[in-house]
């Protein structure tokens, strides 16, 4: 059954192709000193750059730029993002690119006037801020993560050995966000088809939990053939705009706190995935792709109801003369084969993962208890070489 809960989202949304024309009249709402967060310069490259700048400068903003926000978020990137905040006493972050950028920006955010070390405080302890939030603002060039529209911010530290997540309150939300399909056009394949697997594990992660009638399951459930139907027609035609723009409202709602109200929630294979991440540095997206291959299988009969929901409900299983668990991994085997059509990678051995390095990314992997099944160590050891 539904459980308690408290909804609040207030990050504002501007979608679609004339969405940019907003930027300067959100601007206006802050204070003189912006901070232009993005990473490698790609935006440079699509025309994306050119038009924040326009907008910053029309707006009469003196401009901190803050290039080279990497893939995944390093702590060191972290702390170098919270001085430049602090030595020009910033007024607002704008980041410009995809899931990285943005969790990045929350995450100095909240950090920049925090007392202690934001690393220990937030991510390790998982604490809250008591400090000035410095507001965020975004324009997105990639979809998959949904950090446009929720609190959460994930950072690399490598010499610890660890990849997490922090999901902060809605005062660390983007108080706006710039959505214009035509911005993730230029994303290269591997990226694009890695943010779609994305957008699907933070629907199945959501979906697969609880045993009670859920409003969320079932707009999770179009939200997944959703993006099933469109991400085929964007691997064809990554210029088709109506799938790119669907895929990337699919994104949004996909991460934005609804689908987690009123029900548990398994992230397992995130859990996973980053850890995966931390040891690898691989792409996000397809390390949730190679977990999720065998993390499925092996919960599978803890949640077989749900399961065989997924198959019939999502991929359109006929349950005839077929027992409840053929009719679960029949939902599997469809995914997998979607996993296949899309291009993402299958194997995590093709990440970097090797029977080497895999006790490390056990030891890194927290283990949660929202799903249908809590892992063990051994468990993750088997999943992780089942995955290779």
């Amino acid at each position: 059954m539904q459980g308690n809960f408290v909804y609040n989202n207030p990050t504002k949304l501007y979608f679609g192709e004339d969405a940019m024309k907003h930027l300067t009249k959100e601007l206006a709402g802050y204070g003189p000193t912006v901070m232009l967060s993005y990473g490698g310069g790609s935006i440079k490259k699509n025309g994306v750059y050119d038009a924040v700048v326009a907008a910053l400068k029309e707006a009469g903003k003196t401009v901190v730029e803050d290039p080279g926000v990497m893939p995944n978020p390093t702590v060191e990137k972290l702390y170098e993002g919270c001085k430049l905040v602090r030595d020009n006493n910033v007024d607002l972050i704008l980041a410009v690119g995809g899931g990285s950028t943005i969790d990045y920006a929350k995450g100095v955010s909240a950090s920049a006037w925090c007392e202690e070390d934001p690393w220990e405080k937030y991510y390790v302890n998982q604490g809250w801020p008591s400090c000035k939030i410095v507001p965020v603002g975004a324009v997105l060039t990639m979809v998959g993560t949904g950090s446009e529209m929720n609190g959460g911010s994930v950072i690399t530290n490598h010499k610890a050995g660890f990849k997490i997540g922090k999901v902060f309150g809605s005062n660390v939300f983007p108080k706006f966000t710039i959505l214009n399909p035509r911005f993730t056009m230029t994303v290269p394949q591997y990226q694009m088809v890695a943010g779609f697997f994305d957008i699907m594990s933070h629907i199945m992660e959501q979906y697969f939990a609880g045993t009670g009638d859920y409003t969320t399951d079932y707009i999770a459930e179009g939200l997944m053939r959703s993006l099933i139907h469109s991400s085929r027609i964007a691997v064809k035609n990554p210029q088709d705009y109506e799938a790119r723009a669907n895929i990337m409202w699919t994104a949004t709602w996909a991460l934005n706190t609804l689908l987690k109200c009123g029900k548990p929630g398994d992230w397992e294979v995130h859990m996973i995935g980053q850890a995966m991440g931390a040891v690898t540095d691989a792409t996000h997206g397809m390390t949730l792709a190679t977990v999720s291959r065998p993390y499925y299988r092996h919960i599978m009969r803890d949640g077989l109801p749900k399961f065989v929901r997924f198959a019939q409900n999502v991929w359109g299983v006929r349950p005839e003369g077929k027992s409840d668990g053929q009719v679960a991994a029949e939902g599997l085997d469809c995914l997998e084969g979607w996993m296949r059509e899309i291009g993402v990678v299958m194997h995590s051995k093709e990440l970097g993962v090797n029977e080497e390095n895999i006790p490390a990314i056990a030891d890194a992997t927290f283990l949660l208890d929202g799903g249908y099944r809590t892992l063990t160590r051994d468990e993750v050891i088997d999943i992780l070489r089942q995955s290779m």
